[in-house]
């Protein structure tokens, strides 16, 4: 490890946490370490050390104030610089800490070792609960290295995500330990890991008109067989294609398991080959990991120049351990289709009080008011949306229809998908409503009338 630097390594079993922690101790010739009220030295230190000189002891309430504290707490307790500072804790710690407060509480904790020329490795016992290390996952710049110790049937297995010192840094690093009296110590070392940092993995279509050549192109004849493919590579740029909608939930599945998966080295596009996304699909990808979106109708050049961009990029975004969070946060309606205009009513008024999407960003509330010579029951079975959150009413002798998360915009490619024939051939009016405010007072008028 360099000094200054901060290191972070989890393990899934308190055993194993405890017995790393004891033999990092025994080989340090002084330093501090900083435990919970939780863990008293006794479990942590090796026996002759408990009452030692050599060791400063820090015993931390498990409270989220203790840890913002905690800089402030070991300029009090500590009487020299530099010094290697070793934390142990268990993961339970972190679950009330909000993302950003995480980054931040990095920062501060980076900028008191920097002024102090001392290292910080924390050392996490994972609990239940979604694992903090796909959270760490994601903080490249503000963590020196991260790593993680699991238990396997027959050893243990140590992977280095990421591990800068003095002169270089280890990506994607695997080794084998078994223990003995003095610890954990190496079995054997995995296989090198090819640097493939300049390969490209792409689905065919995303690239269908380029036809690139080199051997550093692998074509894949589909976004399953790319993501499966993806699963083996670590800093690598790999290049989703999407023509339709329908497809969405799936790719952003892939996206976010890789991104858990694959750590923030892997470069991830998405190249519309049809338009085929909303606003809100596009927040959905990239909030599950993707570096860039792609639309359709760019020229080639620049689809090139974007992927030429993404070298040496790393993903510093937060991706949440579950990919439920993310569908819910932008789909938060469960219904889609026909509603009896009271209910239409509550769904859009719920949607709007949502605090999970943007202030005036809810989506559309459109009218349309049939051609002269057809009536709203042959209008009416050729309007079909196939989106949650995509609602429709008849009131008034028009149709009314709310479009979540969909921008003005993209107002008539929406109405191109959910209508069966050209909507233009249908519709002879419409009215568009897309602010918060307007869309409430049009919803109560709505309520009024019926």
């Amino acid at each position: 490890m360099q000094s200054p630097g901060c290191y972070w390594v989890t393990v899934d079993r308190q055993e194993d946490a405890r017995l790393l922690v004891r033999q990092i101790v025994a080989a340090q010739p002084m330093l501090a370490l900083i435990g919970t009220v939780a863990e008293p030295p006794e479990l942590l230190l090796p026996d002759g050390l408990v009452n030692s000189a050599d060791v400063a002891f820090f015993a931390l309430p498990e409270t989220p104030d203790a840890l913002q504290q905690l800089t402030d707490t070991l300029s009090r307790g500590l009487t020299s610089a530099p010094r290697f500072l070793l934390f142990y804790h268990s993961a339970s710690l972190w679950q009330k800490i909000a993302p950003g407060a995480l980054t931040r509480w990095l920062q501060n904790v980076k900028n008191w070792l920097s002024a102090r020329q001392s290292t910080l490795l924390i050392i996490t016992r994972e609990t239940e609960g979604p694992p903090l290390r796909d959270r760490l996952q994601t903080l490249h710049s503000h963590i020196d290295g991260l790593s993680q110790l699991d238990k396997q049937p027959h050893d243990w297995e140590y992977r280095i995500r990421w591990w800068r010192y003095q002169g270089g840094e280890l990506q994607d690093k695997t080794f084998a330990l078994t223990t003995d009296s003095h610890g954990f110590t190496l079995h054997r070392e995995a296989a090198p890991v090819i640097n493939d940092a300049l390969l490209f993995l792409a689905s065919r279509n995303a690239v269908a008109d380029i036809l690139p050549r080199g051997s550093q192109w692998t074509l894949f004849e589909d976004n399953h067989q790319l993501a499966r493919a993806a699963e083996h590579v670590s800093a690598a740029t790999v290049v989703f294609s999407v023509e339709h909608n329908s497809q969405v939930v799936e790719l952003a599945s892939h996206v976010h398991a890789l991104r858990c998966q694959r750590g923030s080295a892997l470069k991830m596009a998405i190249r519309e080959t049809r338009t085929a996304l909303r606003y809100s699909d596009e927040r959905l990808l990239l909030a599950c990991g993707v570096n860039a979106v792609i639309p359709f109708n760019t020229p080639d050049n620049r689809f090139l120049a974007v992927l030429d961009d993404l070298q040496g990029q790393m993903f510093n975004r937060f991706v949440p351990a579950q990919i439920d969070v993310l569908l819910k946060s932008v789909q938060p309606m469960k219904e889609k289709g026909l509603l009896p205009t009271a209910a239409f009513c509550r769904a859009v008024h719920g949607l709007l009080h949502s605090s999970a999407l943007p202030v005036d960003g809810k989506g559309l509330l459109v009218a349309l008011q049939p051609v002269s010579g057809m009536s709203l029951a042959e209008v009416l079975p050729q309007c079909q949306p196939r989106r949650f959150g995509d609602l429709l009413t008849t009131a008034d002798d028009q149709i009314y229809l709310f479009l979540s998360s969909c921008r003005f915009s993209d107002l008539s490619i929406a109405l191109k998908f959910i209508f069966r024939r050209p909507h233009a051939e249908l519709v002879a009016l419409q009215s568009v409503w897309y602010g918060d405010a307007q869309i409430a007072d049009e919803l109560r008028q709505l309520e009024t009338a019926e």
